[in-house]
């Protein structure tokens, strides 16, 4: 059964008007798996109300990251919207999940392929040294809207740097011209090859592909990955392609 911590609101960040970084602070070392996510909870005058976020910092960061988009006429995100630094939250614990490069095989390429604030749990994986250990190429795949959306692009740049010829990033705008970007859905993008010709690289037996966000973007990629003989990693039965329904 879940826990309950108080944590402390450190800094909520503006990416845009909807989009934003809420950091907490909690009051004893949260230990998790880079991927995973936990439940915040505010108290109303008649209950708890709470949501799952995954965890955006990595795991030695004493600083909890969650990055979340406000849904208007949702009872949530509206209030974490509104938090400000010293104001409080509660944390659950223990963390949950099992969408972490441990139920991963092993391959040559990683493909962490993201829809919106998909792109949390990857970035949880990217500050540890796993991914850049176990494989030779990774490509970090971020698709939105509006380029406004593109959140952490410079600590993702600064990785990528960190890391030359083996760690790549492609954003992917669907409703605007972004410089760099490639524009449209990532079903698409693959169907028609553009993903892989941008990435200079392969979507073949040899490439495990990570899966996180919008419902839709998740159903119509995996078909056209299986398409591609790149079938569902199951524990029973190993694949190429791990899931994580993020809403």
């Amino acid at each position: 059964m879940a826990q309950w911590m108080t944590g402390e609101v450190i800094e909520n960040h503006a990416w845009n008007n909807e989009l934003f970084s809420l950091r907490v602070r909690v009051p004893k070392p949260f230990e998790f798996i880079a991927g995973q996510f936990v439940r915040l909870g505010l108290h109303t005058e008649e209950q708890r109300i709470q949501r799952a976020y995954s965890l955006v910092n990595g795991p030695d960061d004493p600083i909890l990251d969650f990055l979340v988009n406000r849904v208007h006429d949702g009872d949530f995100s509206p209030r974490l919207h509104d938090l400000r630094a010293g104001q409080s939250i509660e944390v659950s614990q223990p963390p949950s999940g099992f969408f972490t490069l441990n139920e991963v095989p092993e391959g040559e390429s990683l493909w962490l392929i993201a829809t919106g604030t998909g792109i949390g749990p990857y970035l949880s994986m990217l500050t540890t040294t796993i991914p850049y250990e176990r494989f030779a190429r990774i490509h970090l795949i971020h698709a939105v809207r509006y380029e406004a959306d593109l959140a952490y692009q410079q600590q993702i740049l600064d990785w990528v740097a960190a890391h030359p010829g083996q760690l790549h990033y492609q954003p992917v705008v669907s409703r605007e011209d972004a410089t760099g970007a490639l524009r449209g859905r990532i079903p698409s993008l693959i169907v028609d090859g553009k993903l892989e010709a941008a990435l200079g690289d392969e979507l073949n037996e040899n490439a495990q592909v990570m899966l996180c966000g919008n419902p839709d973007m998740i159903r119509d990629a995996k078909q056209v990955l299986a398409d591609k003989g790149l079938p569902k990693n199951l524990r029973r039965k190993p694949g190429n392609v791990t899931v994580e329904h993020y809403w």
